[in-house]
């Protein structure tokens, strides 16, 4: 397939875990001065920078953009669409809810089900969500497994698009794709507004778009793996980005330690557990953040092997040109970078 294909919605509307991306905002010799925006969203913290002649703030309308999205997409938010769809309050799909759960199909069938949104309860009992850890046997997490694969789709009612559930019990979990969906909703809200050099970086989903006023383009930092969640963060390298994201997903910050085995929240649809491999991060390129997203998080579950053999056996489609691995070879950091990504390496920040 060339590109990803999407199950059609109803009254379709265009208006992301923990990821490890540091924007370098180097300074620019130019006297223009850029429009800094900077607060908090989705549990996490969002900076936008951009440049605008007639220097709007526009933070009050992405603050309320924001708002938004989270009383549909988050699971943290009691009474969201999210939270009311998995407990079947109700079945009526929002556009913007029908769309990303669309292209969350779609990317689940890409990826021969690392991609799977119906994953949210096994995310739960672990302790990677907003609930607290439960105790899980083997028993249980089959239970789980059997209730994600009975799968979804989208149905109609009325005109309306509808949630289908194959079984009552699946939940949907989109934190796999919600940020990078929000970073590219601000970046579409700041072309509408005739502001085209912007940098988006919400939790790390990085959105950018344009260039400086010096001509420079957008650089944005990799963070190296960290040995534990409290350490600092460090620079592992820094690309430059036009009209691109750029989306890492990880395993070194978000995980806990139990009788000396280290569990991280990257959790194998296929197996019901949390993944174990040598892979630390995984960086993906592409013309949007939603793309960049999910497939950053298929990866991870993939792991290193798997995953080089989908980018080869998909070479050219979606999120398999620009890719950037930092993997762990007995006790050593690695990297493997597929050659578009290393032509956007920035080697002189």
């Amino acid at each position: 397939m060339a590109a990803l294909r999407k199950p059609h919605c109803v009254r379709h509307h265009h208006a992301g875990r923990i990821f490890f991306l540091v924007a370098l905002t180097l300074a620019s010799c130019s006297t223009k001065e850029p429009v800094r925006l900077a607060g908090e969203a989705q549990g996490t913290y969002y900076s936008i920078i951009y440049y605008d002649q007639q220097q709007r703030n526009l933070q009050p309308q992405i603050d309320s953009m924001l708002r938004a999205f989270d009383q549909e997409a988050s699971l943290w938010v009691e009474g969201s669409l999210l939270r009311r769809l998995n407990a079947n309050l109700t079945d009526t799909l929002s556009p913007m809810m029908c769309d990303m759960i669309a292209q969350s199909l779609a990317f689940g069938d890409y990826t021969n089900g690392a991609f799977n949104i119906c994953i949210g309860p096994l995310v739960q009992r672990w302790g990677f969500s907003f609930r607290e850890r439960q105790p899980l046997d083997s028993l249980c997490i089959d239970s789980l497994l059997h209730n994600m694969q009975c799968g979804i789709s989208i149905g109609q009612h009325d005109g309306q698009p509808t949630l289908v559930k194959g079984c009552p019990e699946t939940e949907l979990d989109l934190n796999a794709i919600a940020q990078g969906y929000s970073s590219d909703l601000v970046g579409q809200y700041l072309q509408q507004q005739g502001i085209d050099n912007y940098l988006v970086d919400i939790g790390g989903e990085v959105v950018a778009h344009g260039k400086k006023p010096s001509g420079k383009p957008w650089v944005v930092g990799i963070e190296r793996p960290a040995a534990d969640k409290e350490a600092l963060q460090q620079v592992q390298t820094a690309i430059a980005l036009n009209n691109a994201s750029v989306v890492t997903s990880g395993n070194y910050r978000k995980y806990y330690e139990e009788d000396g085995v280290r569990y991280s929240h990257t959790i194998d649809p296929t197996t019901g557990r949390p993944v174990r491999h040598s892979l630390l991060s995984v960086s993906v390129v592409e013309k949007n953040a939603t793309i960049a997203d999910a497939m950053a998080t298929a990866y991870m579950v993939m792991g290193l092997d798997r995953a080089k053999q989908f980018i080869e056996e998909h070479r050219g489609q979606s999120g398999t040109e620009a890719v950037y691995f930092i993997y762990d070879d007995g006790g050593t950091l690695h990297t493997y970078a597929t050659p578009a990504f290393e032509q956007l390496i920035d080697r002189g920040y």
